[in-house]
């Protein structure tokens, strides 16, 4: 039923919920899993070019450890935290493909604008399913930042499972 799961992760306490998931997925199905970062790249998004940095990658270049922000761009060499962000998202998903030896994994890193490279990662592999974590975010931080999650649920052609981080978990 399913060959190939698509489990796209940013190492947050969502995506490591949902890893519990593609695990007994994988076993049971004996999928393929694949699993994809996006560092995003986008003129004004959530990545080199400056916004909002996960809270573990605070110590990378020009990032504020008071905001987690990246500083804006005439403070910045672009191409330094690209390379930054880069260099932690294959950090991310070597440590998500770490598993029992029965499950084939795969693992890339991509670059553009998140929804947009995970739906075409799923078309370019066949993925059968994706497995998301969420975060959790309402009202205006949801409003303001948007859920890449959301977004891949509306416009996926493949069946999508969303696991939401357990509330114990802070998230």
């Amino acid at each position: 039923m399913y060959d190939n799961i698509l489990f796209p992760t940013d190492g947050s306490a969502g995506s490591e919920a949902a890893a519990a998931h593609v695990s007994e997925l994988a076993s049971a199905f004996d999928a393929t899993v694949h699993v994809v970062h996006v560092v995003d790249t986008r003129e004004g998004g959530l990545g080199v070019s400056g916004a909002f940095v996960h809270e573990d990658s605070q110590a990378m270049s020009g990032v504020s450890p008071e905001t987690g922000y990246i500083g804006r761009h005439e403070d910045v060499d672009a191409d330094e935290v690209e390379a930054e962000l880069t260099a932690h998202a294959r950090e991310l998903v070597g440590a998500a493909a770490e598993s029992p030896d029965d499950i084939d994994m795969t693992t890339a890193v991509e670059m553009g604008a998140p929804h947009s490279a995970i739906l075409q990662y799923a078309d370019d592999h066949d993925a059968d399913l994706i497995v998301m974590g969420t975060h959790g975010r309402t009202g205006v931080e949801r409003y303001l930042l948007g859920s890449v999650t959301e977004k891949v649920v509306r416009l996926a052609d493949a069946p999508v499972v969303t696991v939401r981080a357990d509330e114990s978990d802070g998230e």
